[in-house]
């Protein structure tokens, strides 16, 4: 099995936590393929230009429907709700923390001025809605270039997602925003796994790693985007918890300078109407 992957640090590590995962429960070898999408060479223009998060999925996804790989390692938050029915998600690994962190101190500790970094439409529109007199600026690379820009002085403060984090074991002072407030990325903290939907063998191994409560909440949340008509360079925030037989969901969408949120609980089993119902809550057309 050839697992195709980004070529960075945290790709890798979630990669190696794949491979791990399905270690114990088949024996299959493994070789990685690294592979560089266009959202990693391109560092200039703005993701939403590129087609938003794709740009970090799209040759991966290339790279399968021609064969060159078997399967694809992806954070999830980056994989578009619209895709080429030739691929699916075989599996989704348990989810890390949702949440999202700024470092090295808290919002409320910047000055006014201070410049926060953040590749995000969804957290730059946050933070202007809380925070007008901080100015918000781009920040692209991979978490490591991030954090080296923090300490070079190009930034009072960046904001990054706390799954990358801890996968990465990077021990910094940090301060956990509030998921009322920074409603996470659909899928944030879930790490997909997709192949060919005809590989047939592939899928019956996937199963067997399939997080179910991961998969249930990750599916309403991009459904929802999906019915919004959202990319992931969207201002959207929507975050689903499994609690026993229900999903509570909370989310945020910024229409135009207009914020609505929601925060309801529906069925586990959830209905099409029941998720239909909170997109029409956030577009304001109930």
């Amino acid at each position: 099995m050839i697992i195709g992957t980004r070529d960075s640090r945290l790709a890798l590590a979630q990669t190696d936590i794949f491979i791990k995962t399905v270690a114990a429960h088949v024996h299959k070898e493994m070789k990685i393929k690294k592979i560089k999408t266009s959202g990693d060479t391109d560092q200039i223009s703005d993701l939403k230009d590129m087609g938003g998060y794709g740009a970090f999925v799209r040759e991966l996804d290339n790279a399968l429907m021609a064969r060159e790989i078997d399967i694809s390692v992806n954070s999830m938050k980056d994989v578009p709700v619209l895709r080429d029915p030739g691929i699916t998600i075989g599996a989704v690994l348990p989810r890390a923390s949702c949440e999202d962190v700024i470092l090295p101190m808290s919002l409320d500790e910047l000055p006014r001025g201070a410049v926060v970094g953040s590749s995000s439409v969804r957290r730059s529109v946050i933070i202007n809605n809380i925070r007008p007199d901080l100015e918000v600026r781009g920040l692209r690379g991979n978490l490591d270039t991030r954090l080296r820009k923090l300490d070079g002085g190009e930034y009072d403060a960046i904001i990054l997602a706390k799954a990358g984090l801890e996968r990465l074991d990077v021990r910094r002072k940090m301060h956990t925003l509030s998921m009322d407030t920074f409603v996470p990325a659909p899928a944030q903290g879930a790490i997909a796994i997709a192949c060919r939907s005809s590989d047939h063998e592939t899928i019956d191994i996937l199963k067997k790693v399939d997080d179910i409560n991961t998969r249930t909440e990750t599916q309403a949340e991009r459904a929802i985007m999906k019915i919004m008509g959202g990319i992931c360079s969207s201002p959207i925030g929507i975050n689903a918890k499994r609690e026993k037989g229900e999903l509570r969901i909370r989310a945020v969408f910024f229409d135009g300078t207009v914020l609505r949120k929601c925060d309801t609980r529906i069925p586990a089993d959830y209905a099409v109407s029941d998720l239909e119902r909170i997109a029409a809550e956030l577009k304001g057309v109930v």
